[in-house]
């Protein structure tokens, strides 16, 4: 690619990812998948406009490590310890049935391998891709019904949190088994030296945050040295200890989760990432999906996919939740609240196909699931918490009274 055609390539990426991302709004889906049909349609499947480049794979790694650093960033630590052991249950049958139906599900349809063996981490990675959570189409429910706020809501939105650590966790295992010199020791021993590197770093570059916070807040100056700790930890974790780039960058933000002003770093962040990085990772997702290897055995395994991810979320989740004695109503509400999918789904596909253990032609069964759970968890929520008061809703009408009086 020469230096002049690769401007061309943003500005058309940029231009339909914005198009496309704003009719998905508009049809009530998230705003990713517009951008991911963009790079469908702007990318070799149909129109060819742009072809995928060594410059646009790099930006996207780049989109990949900064949605990773915000989604740590707003990681609400005080939450995340406070939540107990019901949530963590949730959170972790949540991540196991998922991991065991997906694997079962590739095996199915593409025979049964050995332990160890290519086929059966690539049968495992499926179950890795299954096990991510995205609760923003949840929570913008639980806030128009009115019951964000409540113990079910706040399950939610807690194991929610909790699941995302764990699947990053599980993440990091599979990849590192992929390295065929690995064995399962030199894995565990490899992510056990990261976690206390980790903890020793991230707790000097609290301090040394939260003193620089304190002398110059709201000063840009520390997001630049926040995101300067971000690439370093992406570098670290995949260079020194063999772990994903995407682990050091969330690791990175809930190092600077709890300082005063990670909501500024945040924000100044998601400037970037909404604006240039975002755009073209989830536009590339499009660029390297192949409609033409499209079969009838694809077609089935992506309806297949679909429901296996679903429904393991439903039962994992919801049983939890009964076996923790909630009625079977509000079990499901857990269940169902829980098996919305996201950029983390995306994220971990990604970083399948860069480490081989995943195929490009199956970036369509996610972003169907993507679709799918986006458009029908908000219509099941509401119809399970048809009839019941809101509240939330009661709770700011009391405080609105008691500020007038």
């Amino acid at each position: 690619m020469d230096k002049i055609t690769f401007f061309r390539d943003l500005a058309i990426i940029f231009l339909s990812a914005k198009i496309c991302g704003i009719a998905a709004q508009k049809l009530k889906a998230p705003q990713v998948v517009g951008e991911i049909i963009a790079g469908l349609l702007i990318g070799p499947s149909v129109f060819g406009f742009v072809a995928q480049s060594d410059f646009l794979s790099m930006m996207a790694e780049i989109g990949v490590i900064l949605l990773m650093f915000g989604a740590g960033l707003e990681t609400n630590m005080r939450d995340l310890l406070k939540t107990g052991p019901k949530a963590l249950l949730v959170a972790c049958m949540g991540v196991f049935v998922p991991l065991c139906g997906g694997t079962l599900l590739y095996s199915c349809f593409y025979g049964f391998s050995a332990v160890g063996s290519d086929g059966f981490f690539r049968a495992v990675f499926i179950g890795t891709i299954m096990t991510a959570t995205s609760v923003g189409i949840t929570v913008q429910t639980l806030k128009e019904l009115g019951h964000l706020k409540t113990e079910i809501g706040t399950l939610i939105m807690s194991a929610a949190i909790i699941d995302d650590v764990i699947g990053i966790i599980v993440l990091t295992f599979v990849v590192g088994f992929k390295d065929e010199d690995a064995n399962p020791m030199q894995v565990v021993l490899r992510t056990g030296l990261f976690i206390l590197f980790a903890f020793g770093i991230g707790l000097i570059c609290y301090y040394i945050f939260k003193f620089i916070d304190k002398r110059h807040p709201h000063q840009r100056r520390v997001p630049i040295l926040g995101l300067a700790l971000c690439m370093f930890l992406a570098y670290a974790a995949e260079k020194y200890f063999g772990i994903a780039d995407i682990t050091g960058a969330y690791v990175a933000g809930l190092i600077l989760c709890s300082l005063h002003d990670s909501n500024y770093i945040a924000r100044k962040v998601d400037i970037n990432s909404y604006m240039v990085f975002g755009p073209v990772f989830f536009a590339s997702i499009g660029l390297k999906t192949e409609l033409g290897g499209f079969t009838a055995e694809l077609i089935a395994f992506s309806i297949g996919f679909v429901l296996v991810a679903l429904l393991c979320k439903i039962i994992g989740c919801g049983l939890m939740a009964k076996v923790m004695r909630y009625s079977w109503r509000d079990s499901a509400k857990v269940g169902v609240g829980m098996m919305t999918r996201g950029e983390v789904a995306l994220i971990v596909s990604q970083k399948g196909l860069s480490v081989g253990m995943l195929e490009s032609k199956y970036f369509a069964s996610v972003i169907l699931l993507i679709i799918v759970s986006s458009i029908i968890t908000p219509i099941i929520l509401k119809l399970l918490f048809r009839g019941e008061s809101t509240p939330d809703t009661a709770d700011a009408g009391t405080n609105a009274t008691t500020s007038t009086a």
